[in-house]
């Protein structure tokens, strides 16, 4: 299981609104070595909110841990950036088979990444209520 500590911004019912402090991937050297931390500044938020089970009863303003199971991290991960990618290489190949034309092939492959977004987004509507995707705190 994966933890990170967060705090709490907001509660309702059986949920908590907890903000988590994004780090880069690096932190050996607090971002004074080679500048990965620079780069994630300019791509990143640097604080994250999500919606969590709240179990402990934690209130506005306390510190908690959030955790989330190892295998929806990676089931995530999977679905993210392999859909779109295989459903890109699919429709670049089916419109090269098809077609005969480069022209063709990169509208296939275009159609396809869109089609792979599409189905990201179908996958993690039907994924969301489920338990062992959802943060809880803990």
């Amino acid at each position: 299981m994966l933890t990170t500590r967060a705090k709490v911004v907001a509660t309702k019912h059986l949920t908590a609104s907890v903000s988590v402090q994004q780090v880069s991937g690096c932190e050996q050297c607090n971002g004074k070595g080679c500048g990965s931390s620079k780069v994630a500044q300019l791509f990143c938020q640097q604080n994250a909110t999500f919606e969590v089970v709240n179990l402990v009863n934690a209130q506005q303003g306390d510190e908690v841990l959030i955790s989330v199971q190892e295998g929806a991290l990676l089931h995530g991960i999977t679905v993210l950036y392999l859909m779109p990618l295989c459903a890109l290489v699919m429709g670049a190949v089916v419109a090269s088979y098809s077609l005969h034309s480069e022209f063709w092939v990169a509208i296939g492959a275009i159609l396809g990444l869109l089609l792979g977004f599409f189905g990201v987004k179908l996958v993690a509507a039907r994924l969301t209520p489920q338990q062992p995707y959802i943060q809880q705190v803990i």
